[in-house]
């Protein structure tokens, strides 16, 4: 080990404790501490303990507690590659430190701010996060401090987010999610339709605009009894007004982008957009022989035009494989159904206590019916005393009809975007949903909400939008590294599912990267990192200190290395 000084250009030198190590028969740097801020003689006492050697001087080094750090310095090596914390403050400031534990903390951890405060305290640390960001003594109710903090920068970081990743002519996906609550405090916590099948449950709702690589810009929370259509005109006029967007293409699933929004905020907006027709529309398409399989191509695409879609494009899609997935698992839930109702029917039967009267057999009917949500499928005829149902085959038949095809619909002229590109952007909101799957499940876990407010509600929300910000580029550079399929994420085939690409076979074959690492799946590449270790080493009882991190293994330093962080 040695100490240096570095030259700072106007400022005073940097003087570092360093030590060179060989690593493939190569003699390398690293630098273990930074020891500007020493008083002289303390640097000097240092430099002839280095000088003579601990026998010489007496002093034995002691190794004090050992705390997880790789996937700390991972973490917050990608904030500050990112620039996410001069996006907070642009200076060193505690309350930026304090974010970004919350944020780092979201994705190392997921927990309350309460139990990520208890894990911040000296002498009981989880990590090194809190040394790392010199935080000292925390007090749960600083985060929430820093939550009306960081709430009140939202509109501006989404601005940024928005310069970084969004141009004029971009493609912007849209999407709306919902999680549900515990507690009735939160005036955003409502009843509606929820994705999480928690009808039982108050839920808020939240929207996430992305760009078309999937790259987060904007979260919105709103009441959780709002339909989808009603957030649309707030994410065309914050494109519109706060980004200061001209020319945009908006993409939205088929419940969203209806025609009353199409017609009163996105083409008001001077936007362009690409949605899809519902099935009830298709058939009508159906019916009219507009649609048959002789007009599709070997892409299984085929435009066709409709005197109800004036102005627009309509990009049939024939995809083979789809209709024996869907067969598949509508016939599943036609059986259960069958089954729910059967038992209905054998209760009416029974000899001993047989239910009866027109209104209890329907309310155990409708309810078997409501399970799995196939009542349209089906006749019942309810009497006094006895209930029968059958299949409606005739709706059945329509339905099988429409499994093979779905309809594209888009107002962006075909010079500009082809048949083919056209479809494969309606397909990247599979990308917004990912990014949902990753804030609700155990990367993020978004719920359970331990709030009430609104206004902390919506700065929860947001910070898990800005973790999933840092772990998205995280996963990014390390997808050689993931069961991540490098190629095949690239390939536009938009109708036929995706064939796994040669690279993607052989990682699944072997279960090892180009590299000859072993796979990882994200969380369990973070613990790996996790094991790699800060200590404190002390030269004798009243000698000086200085951090000492673990040696690394070769997977620890390529994840590094692909990081570009070259010293942790």
């Amino acid at each position: 080990m040695y100490i240096t000084t570095i030259p700072n250009r106007t400022s005073p030198p940097a003087i570092l404790l360093r030590e060179s190590f060989r690593e493939d028969g190569k003699v390398k740097n690293r630098t273990l501490a930074n020891l500007s801020d020493w008083a002289p003689e303390r640097i000097e006492a240092l430099k002839v303990v280095l000088r003579d050697g601990n026998l010489a001087t007496g002093a034995e080094p002691e190794l004090g507690p050992s705390l997880p750090h790789g996937h700390v310095a991972a973490v917050l090596g990608m904030v500050r590659s990112l620039g996410l914390d001069r996006l907070l403050h642009g200076r060193r400031h505690r309350m930026r430190e304090l974010c970004l534990a919350l944020v780092a903390g979201r994705i190392l951890e997921p927990s309350s701010k309460l139990s990520l405060a208890q894990g911040l305290q000296p002498g009981a640390e989880h990590s090194t996060l809190g040394q790392e960001l010199v935080l000292g003594d925390v007090d749960e109710n600083e985060f929430y401090e820093v939550m009306d903090w960081l709430l009140e920068r939202q509109p501006r970081i989404e601005a940024e987010l928005a310069k970084r990743h969004l141009g004029e002519g971009c493609t912007v996906l849209y999407d709306l999610s919902s999680s549900y609550f515990e507690g009735r405090c939160c005036p955003l916590a409502q009843h509606g339709y929820s994705r999480d099948k928690r009808e039982d449950r108050p839920q808020i709702n939240y929207g996430l605009l992305c760009n078309f690589e999937g790259v987060p810009i904007a979260i919105e929370v709103v009441e959780g009894k709002v339909g989808d259509p009603k957030t649309v005109p707030a994410q065309v006029a914050k494109l519109k007004e706060r980004f200061g967007l001209k020319r945009v293409v908006v993409v939205g699933d088929r419940g969203m982008i209806t025609e009353a929004r199409i017609r009163e905020d996105v083409q008001e907006a001077g936007y362009d957009w690409i949605t899809a027709l519902r099935h009830g529309s298709i058939q009508p398409l159906l019916d009219a022989r507009l649609i048959q399989p002789s007009l599709f191509d070997e892409r299984g695409l085929a435009e066709i035009t409709h005197p109800d879609y004036p102005g627009e494009r309509l990009i049939a899609c024939f995809n083979p494989f789809m209709k024996e997935e869907r067969a598949r698992k509508r016939e599943i839930l036609l059986q259960l159904t069958e089954a729910a109702l059967q038992k209905v029917e054998d209760a009416c039967r029974r000899e001993r206590n047989p239910l009866r009267g027109k209104a209890e057999i329907g309310l155990k009917a409708g309810a078997a019916l409501a399970r799995f949500k196939m009542g349209k499928y089906f006749r019942v005829r309810v009497e006094d005393d006895c209930m029968g149902f059958l299949r409606r085959s005739a709706l059945l038949d329509q339905e099988a009809a429409m499994d093979r095809i779905y309809v594209i619909r888009t107002s962006v002229p075909k010079e500009v975007l082809g048949d083919q590109e056209a479809v494969l952007a309606y397909k990247q909101l599979a990308k917004v949903e990912r990014a949902f799957r990753t804030l609700k499940s155990v990367d993020l876990q978004v719920r359970p909400i331990y709030h009430h407010l609104e206004r902390r509600v919506k700065a929860h929300l947001f910070l898990c939008m800005l973790a999933y910000y840092v772990e998205y580029h995280l996963r990014q550079a390390w997808k050689g590294l993931l069961y991540h399929d490098e190629e095949g994420s690239q390939r536009k085939t938009p109708v036929a599912p995706v064939e796994p690409s040669s690279a993607a076979k052989a990682k699944k074959a072997t279960g090892r990267s180009k590299d000859g690492f072993p796979l990882q799946t994200f969380r369990g590449l973070m613990q790996t990192l996790a094991t790699l270790s800060k200590a404190t080493v002390q030269l004798g009882a009243d000698g000086p200190t200085y951090p000492r991190t673990s040696k690394m293994t070769k997977l620890q330093a390529r994840a590094f290395d692909l990081l570009g962080l070259k010293e942790v």
